[in-house]
């Protein structure tokens, strides 16, 4: 059973990492790396790795996606305000 889990989760996780190279909006990009950090999370679990999970999952899921999201926002806003003032 855990050898087929781990298959699986690795799996899961190369599919979703070729994703979020795939995805051309930034926007996209940070919630598949938040899906990704979710999956990464759990195979660490899977590994037996608790402690590096929680980490993950606190790290790689929410915080990262999340600056790249006030990022992205915020490069947005600036050009919307450029083009507005030519």
């Amino acid at each position: 059973m855990s050898d087929a889990l781990t298959v699986v989760v690795l799996l899961l996780v190369a599919g979703s990492a070729t994703a979020a190279v795939a995805q051309r909006d930034p926007a996209r990009q940070a919630l598949v790396l938040s899906f990704l950090g979710v999956l990464l999370a759990t195979l660490f679990t899977v590994f037996q790795a608790p402690d590096v999970g929680l980490s993950q999952l606190a790290v790689g899921s929410v915080l990262t996606p999340l600056l790249i999201m006030l990022s992205v926002r915020k490069v947005r806003r600036r050009a919307r305000s450029e083009e507005g003032t030519e």
